[in-house]
C-alpha cells in the first residue's frame, strides 16, 4: 500500500506574505488618509494662488506627503503606549508586536529630511521651513506635549493641520504671502469642529487610554456646544478673504452656503446629540473644507 507524503510549504509565500505585511506596515505609518486631505488644500493652494507647473505642483505634493507621513510615523512611535490601550489602533505595528519602535523612529526622521530637501530645492526655502515648521508643531506642540494634558490639545495643535496650504502658497509665490494666512486660519478654525464630531464617536477609546479630550473630560454637552462655537468662528473666517478682497463673488457665494450648512448640522448635533448627527458633522465637515478650497481656485480662476 503506497505511503501519502503530504508536502511541506516552501518559504517563499511566507516570506513573499511577511514582505507584503511588512510594506502594509511602513505605508500605515504614514496615515495616507490623513494625508489626502492635506495635499487638497496645498494643491488647490497653489492654483489659487498662481499658475504652477506641472513639475512644480508633483515636487510639492511629494514633499508635503514626506512631511505629513514623517509626522504620522513619530506620532506612531511616541503615542504606541496609548495606541496599546485603544481598541481601534491595537493593530497598528507598534502596539501589534510587527514592528519595532525605533523603526517608525528613524523612517519619520528620513521621511523628514527628505522632505524638507526635495521642497529647499524644487520650489524655495520658505516652502521647505513652512513645511518643517507644520511637522514640528504637529510632533512638538500636539503630540509631545499637549494631546496628554489638555482639553484644548486639537485646538492648539490644529495649527499643524493649516500649514500645507501655506507651503503650496509659498512654493508658487517664492516666498511668504499674507494671502496664504486666509486658508490657514480657515484649516485652523475648520480642525476643532470637525475633530471633535470624530472625538464624540471615540471618545471610549481616548478614555481608556487615558487622553483628555473634550467629550472625555467636559460630557457630551460641553462638546456640542463647543463644536458650534468653533462653526461660527469658521463660518466668519471663511468670509475675511471677501472682505479683505483676496477672493470675490463666487468664493463668497459657496463660503456662505456651505458655512449655512455647516451651522445647521452643528445646531441639529446640539439639539439632538446623537450619534448619526455626529457622523454626519463629520463627513460634512470633510467635505466642506474640500469645497470651499476648490471655490477659492474657481474664483481665482474666472
Amino acid at each position: 500500500m503506497p505511503i501519502s507524503v503530504t508536502a511541506r510549504p516552501t518559504a517563499a509565500p511566507l516570506v513573499a506574505s511577511g514582505a507584503r505585511q511588512r510594506v502594509s506596515d511602513l505605508v500605515a505609518l504614514t496615515k495616507p488618509k490623513v494625508q489626502l486631505l492635506l495635499l487638497l488644500t496645498t494643491v488647490t493652494a497653489m492654483y489659487a494662488a498662481g499658475d504652477p507647473s506641472p513639475q512644480l505642483v508633483l515636487a510639492t505634493l511629494l514633499g508635503g506627503s514626506l512631511s505629513a507621513g514623517g509626522a504620522s510615523a513619530i506620532n506612531h512611535w511616541f503615542d504606541r503606549d496609548i495606541d496599546a490601550d485603544m481598541p481601534r489602533t491595537q493593530d497598528r505595528p507598534i502596539p501589534s508586536g510587527r514592528m519595532e519602535p525605533h523603526v517608525a523612529l528613524w523612517v519619520g526622521l528620513w521621511l523628514t529630511i527628505a522632505s524638507f530637501f526635495l521642497l529647499a530645492l524644487a520650489a524655495n526655502m520658505t516652502a521647505a521651513l513652512l513645511s518643517l515648521a507644520g511637522f514640528g508643531w504637529y510632533v512638538g506642540v500636539y503630540t509631545m506635549w499637549l494631546k496628554r494634558r489638555t482639553t484644548q490639545n486639537i485646538v492648539i495643535g490644529g495649527v499643524a493641520g493649516a500649514f500645507p496650504p501655506m507651503v503650496g502658497w509659498a512654493a508658487v509665490t517664492g516666498g511668504f504671502a499674507v494671502d496664504s494666512l486666509y486658508p490657514f486660519a480657515i484649516v485652523f478654525a475648520w480642525t476643532a469642529p470637525h475633530f471633535w464630531a470624530l472625538s464624540l464617536l471615540i471618545k471610549d477609546d481616548y478614555a481608556a487610554a487615558g487622553v483628555p479630550m473634550l467629550p472625555v473630560v467636559k460630557g457630551d454637552q460641553a462638546t456640542y456646544r463647543a463644536i458650534l462655537a468653533w462653526s461660527a468662528i469658521t463660518a466668519i473666517v471663511s468670509i475675511v478673504p471677501v472682505i479683505a478682497g483676496a477672493f470675490g463673488t463666487i468664493y463668497l457665494v459657496v463660503a456662505v452656503l456651505l458655512a449655512v450648512e455647516l451651522l445647521r448640522r452643528s445646531w441639529l448635533l446640539l439639539r439632538d446629540g446623537t450619534r448619526a448627527r455626529a457622523v454626519s458633522l463629520h463627513l460634512y465637515a470633510l467635505a466642506y473644507l474640500a469645497a470651499l478650497f476648490a471655490a477659492m481656485v474657481v474664483d481665482a480662476k474666472l
